[in-house]
């Protein structure tokens, strides 16, 4: 443990202080200050003040390092999300929010079961929103971690740019060790590109209106894709058809319906043959699993590029439908 944490010292920049304050004069943080002032026409004092409020902190560093959906067997992930408690929370958030979900699933064509399953994965129906603030999140990912600096820094970007239009308080913001926002999850890019008033209060309220936070789901689904009406998985079997080696895993599927089964994978579905479609194994807890993922079980995992995200979300939502005797997507 000691190593790697020197390890990671060494890697990453960062003293053997736990927390340390943002250095402003750090040529890249400079750079980065300018680039905003240049783009934006930020201020410049008024960033080397939010920034110098801001904490590079190690504990971020090793949480982004192991995410559970790189770590854990399908199996282990499951057991995370698919358990009674969860179930029966997302029943009763079902029923005390039936109206509102059944108006966006509606205006939308996203299922109110998705709608449900994803606010149940993310934050337990608002129960588990981060305990991390956004900018020292994403101020320690944008400098101390090299992996990922650029997609960090550009989040960091949109997260400065949202407090100055939102009327936020940098400091005041809390989230994922990520720099996920409130009850849906948003990272800073996508609450500016999705994120909906959908009660029409004039503010766009993610972490308090479940209106907002549903209807911002929704928005972001449809957005990326999502085909009102059509099914998401089927779980498979293979036949003596099936030639060669399993595919890997994959968030971009490269076969069809038709291709599919003339390879010899057994499955049920009423779309067409021409829809695009993908095998996906995982190791469940009685062995390995085959599934199909069509074209709105990819739409999930543009959410968060897993698919056993994707597989939890959907099987999440069928369960609570079934608690509550509703028909299942």
């Amino acid at each position: 443990m000691i190593a790697r944490f020197l390890a990671s010292i060494a890697v990453f920049g960062l003293s053997c202080s736990p927390s340390i304050a943002v250095d402003v004069e750090r040529a890249d943080v400079k750079a980065f200050i300018e680039s905003m002032a240049q783009q934006h026409d930020y201020d410049r004092a008024e960033l080397r003040d939010i920034l110098g409020q801001a904490q590079i902190k190690q504990s971020i560093i090793e949480q982004i390092s192991k995410p559970a959906e790189k770590t854990l067997s399908w199996a282990e992930y499951r057991l995370i999300f698919l358990t009674r408690e969860r179930v029966r929370a997302g029943a009763d958030f079902w029923q005390e929010n039936r109206d509102t979900l059944d108006d966006i699933s509606q205006s939308t064509g996203v299922p109110a079961e998705i709608l449900v399953a994803i606010i149940g994965v993310e934050t337990y129906f608002g129960r588990i929103t981060g305990s991390h603030r956004v900018l020292d999140a994403l101020t320690t990912l944008a400098f101390n971690y090299p992996p990922r600096k650029t997609f960090f820094r550009r989040e960091l970007e949109e997260f400065l740019l949202l407090v100055r239009e939102e009327g936020m308080q940098a400091t005041a913001v809390f989230g994922s060790y990520a720099g996920a926002m409130g009850r849906p999850q948003f990272m800073p890019s996508s609450y500016r590109a999705y994120a909906v008033d959908f009660t029409g209060d004039g503010r766009r309220d993610i972490w308090n209106n479940w209106a907002d936070v549903a209807g911002s789901v929704a928005n972001y689904f449809v957005a990326h894709g999502w085909n009102a009406g059509e099914e998401i998985t089927s779980q498979a079997t293979l036949s003596s058809r099936w030639r060669g080696p399993l595919p890997d895993n994959t968030l971009t599927p490269a076969e069809t319906v038709s291709s599919l089964s003339k390879l010899g994978v057994l499955f049920v579905t009423d779309l067409p043959n021409n829809s695009e479609s993908q095998l996906i194994t995982l190791e469940g807890d009685r062995g390995t699993e085959h599934w199909v993922g069509f074209h709105n079980f990819f739409v999930i995992t543009r959410y968060n590029r897993s698919v056993m995200y994707a597989l939890a979300v959907h099987q999440l939502g069928r369960e609570i439908a079934l608690e509550i005797g509703h028909g299942t997507s």
